[in-house]
């Protein structure tokens, strides 16, 4: 099942990019947000086996919390960011530097 769930965040990066060029100039900006592992109930459903076996890929070494990713999303939707569209923002505690 991972090669299903990474083309799927893939086709997501995908398809901010090329909405995010399609819409230039109408005021509207595209962007998306590729996080890891955030520490929310739908962790439950999960063995802490399992758990533990993805945040031990994390460079950061925790699991990323939801003020965390709330804040970059208040960003994201201020007036301060004007100047990003079709861009992938990585909330992974380091996970996406391969």
């Amino acid at each position: 099942m991972a090669g299903a769930y990474s083309s799927s965040k893939a086709g997501v990066i995908a398809l901010t990019k090329a909405v995010g060029k399609d819409v230039v100039g109408s005021g509207v900006l595209v962007n998306c947000i590729a996080p890891a592992v955030i520490s929310t109930p739908m962790l439950g459903q999960m063995t802490q086996e399992h758990i533990d076996y993805m945040t031990a890929r994390i460079p950061l070494a925790r699991l990323g919390e939801p003020p965390e990713v709330a804040a970059l999303i208040c960003w994201l939707a201020s007036e301060e960011m004007s100047f990003s569209t079709g861009a992938c923002f990585d909330i992974s505690g380091g996970r996406a530097t391969y």
